[in-house]
């Protein structure tokens, strides 16, 4: 096994790294660089850079391996010294050195005795500049003895006593570690009562029965060697008083009183440390063990105090049960009087162990290598510290400054060494010894005299970017002896840079404070001392800073949501930026839910685990920003758990639970529910709630409800799962608090009174048993209750009473325990029969051609046998006065509520005849009706025609064919024919009027303009006025010698040139032909809207008749041109009368309803007819040709 070392080998640039250290930590201002060509070319004395430690145990079965390394310039030879003489390597075969190096390697493995090398050894490195030497190095090899042979006698212990058992382990190099065991290898469990001492013994505060055993084994581990050694085992018996009483009545008298004593218990006695007082040394910086071990019965505590003052914090410690005081890392203030204190319920016994901290040397300041110049002044301090107060010694090269060669330079005073006017003749390695009766320190600091020009070791034109407003630092690593001065020009024929807003540093770097833009450009260092002069110029560039425009903002988002967030930065356009996300400052989770895009972070699916703090961190080569946002994941609240009902009486019980995780939202409420396992088990009822900051509730119960209880949590996002029911609570039995509700009586049958109300539910009830006593008597008369018991239904028929006469009820309901309160009474009625006589005295007035009002008698009440619903109105139209034909009667019935003699009867058919009769109607149904009255209505307006065609076009004239109105609604006068051109812009023409016997059905127009649109207006008249009018347009024939013309024009136009641009303006003209009949066919007025309404006969308008009787008007719609030659007839509608009667004579009838707006559906209104348009193609679209003519 290789020995530990303290220091290990470096590096070559390691070692050159430790160089400038050490030169850098010379007390004048002088510093050497690291730069590695620089490095070899500087001389320098030899330095210890390794080396083994000052106590150096080593395993007497390996090599022995003495380290020693040291740097220098001329690199160093190595020399040792053992027990203070030479030690000449060369003269033992077992002993080498490493090439290169000090480092001795003594051969053990090959036959060699590691205790022939015992000794101190000391290494020397040496080079032209000085010697370095090491510390005194004192090797032992480590030692594992044997446990000497000895003879254990049993230990018989009476139970409660104390007991030390030895173990008194070989004194081994390093001391081993001791723990105790058994045969088994386990080790013995210890306790406040059984528990091992700092010198290895085994402690027994008081002994028990299980302490008995053979197998108490020491060991002692020697970590060095690896090995470890076994004590024989040692036996105890513990006596119980009872058996030991026992043994001694066997051999004893029964006056002996020893055989008497029993188990006492016994006030503390230390154990260790023995006395009341002892003391301690403790060296500084080590750890200070303080140990007290008590015997007593019951076992004694320890406790630790330090007298006149505190035990320090952060460093004191308790092991072993209290019993061992620890105090890390001690110092002079940790010196004094330290007590422990046994105590057990008996007494205390206590002990003062007095503490004194002494200290091995420590360094206050030790020596620091000196670069100097020729000339220069220097010095060397070597000051420590200790407790006594160590003695300071000088060496020169490893040799007592006092014997050393005399240096006109060097003058010593006390624990300094004065330099004056050094020469390059003055360079050595100086040590300084500080010592006292704990130890050592020894220090190397070398003084190395240099003469060397200024070097400027920063490369030259060096490029340095820094973000604007930022400091710049901008480097001049130089070099010389004597130490060259600095100066820094902007530019190369800049002036000398000065001023607050540049610092200068001894290092040669030049820093801005505070770059600007204007800062970027060139910038020249110039190092000058005696012997020289050298200059380098850097470049700065100045950087826009990246900045985060749109940072991420704080995110509330549901569980299983999705969510991002934003990451917009602005950077400088040279650099590239790279962009990181963390969660938590830690790296996003491995989960395909993270997408991170160019500028945000999304997660989907968003769960709990992602709640936490979203970090977006930008980084360049020059800057980084970053920007946090926390997202917070909230959920339905966790449902209760641990339900727990008291407090139960009668009638009510406290419940009380534990809300569950609010996720993130606050619970705003709690909702109770209750299920009844006896009537309704598997249901639940809401019961009550409470605010979310109440976690009991006292809730009021109801009799012989078998409860069970569950708690849902609510919050902002919504209701939890219900808590686990929590146990079930049956409540007594009790009457009935309540009766049934919504009781009437209804007769069904002329001769009945059917009495129903509605059940109580089963909570209700209140006990088993549940029933109703139902008690009902008539009205008005002075008659006794007649009451039934019923079971638990909803319904109870009273048989053989008078038609519809008033009867008091009443339903109580009972069970096992009693009965409910006295109910309250309601009024119900036996049941109805139909009518008895029909209203007399029925008139008709006749308002207008559609409307008529109808006035009737009442018929007494005593006939109505039963509620009252109002009167109905039967009314048909028997002929109609226009026409000959007959169609099938269909009956009309309008409803007027109450008690009412009158109504209105709208929707009538003009020059009608109309029949009508009035019955009264109850619950049961209608009375007979009263006898036939029979009416006519006026002639109206009539309907528009039922279709208009328009056939045979030529070049001068066209053919108008027509069918008669659906509903003339009187005698046709006459038939008004309208029209008009369009031209080729859509513009309407003059307006022509043509009035049309009643009897004809067709015209021909003549003298009409040829390829000429017209706009046809076709109404028929009574002697009311006009109807609704029909809607036609048509077009004349092309004149056919024009048509020839253009025939022979293409004929003419054989080129392909012609007509390959006639095929293209015919298709453009096409298309916006096409365009435009869309347009005019999806309804759009025509440009000249207003000139047709100018221009329009006032007859076209909508009329209305002088005695405020409907009018009859026609829609906008037929205004419009139609699509090829259709008609758009309109539908007939009636507006509202000036009359004076109000809508609530107007009957409900079953052929007809009131709109919302009050207006009759059910009224009459004309019927449409349409019919295919006949006739030639004129009447369709016009062909391309005719088009093209027309449009130019």
């Amino acid at each position: 096994m290789q020995p530990k070392i303290m220091m290990k080998k470096k590096s070559i640039s390691a070692s050159k790294a430790s160089l400038v250290l050490f030169l850098c930590q010379m007390i004048s201002a002088l510093d050497v660089p690291l730069d590695s060509k620089l490095l070899e070319e500087l001389s320098q004395p030899p330095t210890i850079t390794q080396q083994s430690p000052k106590d150096y145990i080593v395993d007497p079965r390996e090599n022995i391996v003495i380290q020693c390394e040291a740097k220098g310039k001329p690199p160093p030879s190595f020399s040792w010294t053992r027990n203070g003489t030479h030690f000449d390597i060369d003269k033992d075969a077992q002993v080498t050195m490493k090439p290169n190096s000090g480092t001795l390697v003594i051969n053990i493995m090959n036959g060699g005795k590691a205790e022939a090398y015992e000794g101190v050894y000391q290494c020397t490195a040496r080079n032209e500049r000085g010697a370095a030497i090491s510390n005194n190095i004192v090797i032992r090899p480590s030692r594992s003895p044997l446990w000497t042979k000895e003879k254990l006698e049993p230990n018989q212990v009476r139970e409660g006593d104390s007991l030390v058992l030895h173990c008194r382990p070989p004194v081994g190099l390093p001391p081993p570690i001791i723990f105790w065991m058994d045969n088994a290898f386990q080790r013995l469990p210890q306790s406040e009562r059984v528990s091992q001492g700092l010198n290895g013994d085994l402690y027994f505060s008081n002994v028990q029965p299980e302490d008995t055993r053979e197998d108490y084994i020491c060991y002692a581990r020697f970590n060095h060697t690896q090995t470890i050694q076994q004590k024989q085992p040692i036996s105890v018996k513990v006596f119980s008083m009872d058996s030991l009483n026992d043994t001694i009545a066997a051999n004893l008298s029964d006056t002996d009183i020893y055989g008497a004593r029993p188990v006492t218990e016994r006030q503390p006695v230390l154990l260790t440390p023995t006395g009341s007082t002892s003391t301690k040394v403790e060296l500084r910086g080590n750890v200070l063990l303080l140990e007290c071990i008590a015997a007593g019965l019951p076992t004694p505590v320890i406790r630790w105090i330090k007298e006149g003052g505190e035990l320090p914090a952060n460093r004191t410690f308790f092991e072993n049960f209290k019993k061992t005081l620890k105090i890390t890392d001690v110092s002079e203030a940790d010196s004094g009087n330290y007590k422990c204190i046994a105590r057990n319920t008996l007494g205390s016994a206590h002990h003062v162990i007095s503490v004194t901290v002494k200290a091995a040397p420590y360094w206050i300041t030790a020596p620091r290598n000196l670069v100097l110049s020729p000339g220069e002044d220097g010095t060397l301090i070597c000051r420590a510290n200790g407790n006594p107060k160590p003695s300071i010694s000088w060496l020169a090269n490893g040799v007592p400054i006092a014997i050393a060669p005399e240096d006109p330079s060097r003058k010593v005073d006390g624990d300094t060494i004065i330099f004056s006017q050094v020469q390059e003749r003055s360079s050595a390695v100086y040590q300084c010894n500080a010592s006292n009766e704990y130890g050592y320190l020894l220090a190397n600091a070398f003084v190395n005299v240099l003469a060397e020009p200024p070097r400027i070791l920063t490369p030259a034109n060096k490029l340095y970017q820094v973000i604007a407003d930022s400091p710049a630092l901008l480097d001049c690593a130089y070099f010389g002896s004597p130490k060259p001065e600095i100066e820094w020009f902007k530019g190369v024929k800049g002036s000398i840079l000065r001023g607050s807003e540049y610092i200068f540093h001894d290092n040669g770097t030049l820093e801005i404070p505070v770059a600007q833009k204007d800062s970027t450009g060139a910038y020249t260092c110039v190092a000058r001392n005696k012997l020289g002069k050298i200059q380098n110029e850097v470049q700065l560039e100045i950087k826009d800073p990246t900045v985060i425009i749109k940072q991420p903002e704080y995110k509330v988002i549901q569980r299983y949501g999705q969510v991002s967030f934003e990451c917009i930065i602005k950077h400088d356009s040279t650099l590239l930026p790279t962009v990181i996300w963390l969660k938590d400052n830690d790296e996003l989770p491995d989960d395909e839910r993270f997408l991170v895009g160019k500028d945000n972070l999304t997660i989907m699916n968003v769960t709990d685990k992602d709640d936490g703090t979203y970090t977006c961190i930008v980084n360049t080569t020059l800057d980084s920003v970053s920007a946090s946002a926390v997202l917070t994941v909230v959920a339905r609240p966790n449902p209760p758990f641990d339900l727990e009902l008291t407090g139960q009486l009668e009638r009510s019980v406290e419940l009380s639970w534990i809300p569950g995780d609010e996720n993130n939202s606050p619970i705003t409420n709690f909702v109770i529910e209750y299920e009844d396992g006896l009537h309704e088990p598997g249901v639940w009822h809401y019961q009550t709630e409470v605010p979310g900051t109440q976690t009991t509730v006292q809730l009021k119960l109801s009799p012989y409800v078998n409860y069970s209880f569950r708690v849902i949590a609510v919050n902002e996002i919504g209701r939890s799962q219900p808590s686990e029911p929590s146990e079930q609570y049956l409540t007594k039995s009790a009457n009935p608090d309540e009766n049934p509700s919504n009781v009437q009586g209804i007769g069904s049958e002329p001769d009945n009174l059917v009495i129903t109300w509605e059940s109580l539910k089963g909570f209700q009830s209140n006990g088993p048993g549940l029933q109703y006593k139902v008690s009902w008597r008539q009205k008005d008369v002075d008659d006794e209750w007649t009451s039934v018991i019923v079971a638990n239904v909803s319904k109870y028929i009273v048989s053989g009473t008078p038609t519809f006469v008033p009867y008091e009820i009443k339903v109580q309901a009972l069970n096992d325990l009693g009965y409910a309160p006295e109910p309250s009474e309601v009024i119900g009625h036996s049941g109805e029969d139909l009518p008895m006589v029909a209203p007399g005295n029925v008139q008709v007035h006749v308002i207008n051609s559609t409307l008529a009002k109808v006035h009737w008698d009442p018929v007494p009440l005593k006939t109505v046998r039963g509620h009252l619903q109002g009167y109905k109105v039967y009314y048909w139209k028997v002929q109609s006065l226009s026409r000959r034909s007959r169609r099938h009667v269909e009956k009309k019935i309008l409803t007027f509520r109450g008690n009412k003699t009158f109504g209105m009867l709208p929707g009538l058919e003009p020059y009608s005849t109309y029949k009508l009769n009035v019955r009264v109607a109850n619950g049961k149904g209608e009375g007979p009706a009263s006898p036939d009255k029979v009416f006519r209505t006026p002639e109206g307006v009539p309907s528009s025609p039922s279709f208009l065609k328009i056939t045979n076009p030529t070049l001068d004239s066209l053919t108008l064919e027509w069918g008669s109105p659906t509903h003339p609604n009187g005698v046709l006068t006459s038939y008004i024919l309208k029209f008009q051109p369009i031209n080729n812009t859509h513009e309407l023409g003059p307006l022509v009027e043509i009035r049309i016997p009643a009897n004809e059905s067709s015209l021909i127009l003549k003298n009409l303009n040829y390829s000429t649109r017209y706009k046809f207006y076709f109404n028929a008249q009574t002697s009311v006025g006009s109807g609704n009018q029909i809607t036609e347009e048509a077009v004349t024939i092309m004149d056919e010698g024009k048509m020839a013309m253009a025939s022979r024009q293409v004929d003419i136009a054989t080129q392909g040139w012609f007509i390959g641009l006639m095929c293209a303006v015919a298709l453009l003209i096409l298309i916006l032909l096409i365009v435009c009949f869309i347009r005019r066919n999806k309804g759009g007025k025509y440009p000249v809207k207003e000139k047709e309404d100018a221009h329009a006969d006032p007859e076209i308008q909508p009329m209305k008749e002088d005695d405020g009787t409907f009018g009859e008007y026609s829609d906008a719609e037929d205004h419009k041109p139609l699509k090829k030659g259709s008609r758009t007839p309109s539908d007939r509608t009636v507006k509202k009368e000036d009359s004076d009667d109000s809508l609530v004579d107007y009957g409900e009838g079953v052929n007809g309803q009131f709109n919302e707006d009050g207006s009759f559906i059910g009224q009459y209104s004309g019927k449409k007819e349409k019919e295919p348009a006949e006739g030639n193609e004129s009447s369709e679209a016009p062909s391309p040709v005719n088009a093209m003519n027309s449009f130019v």
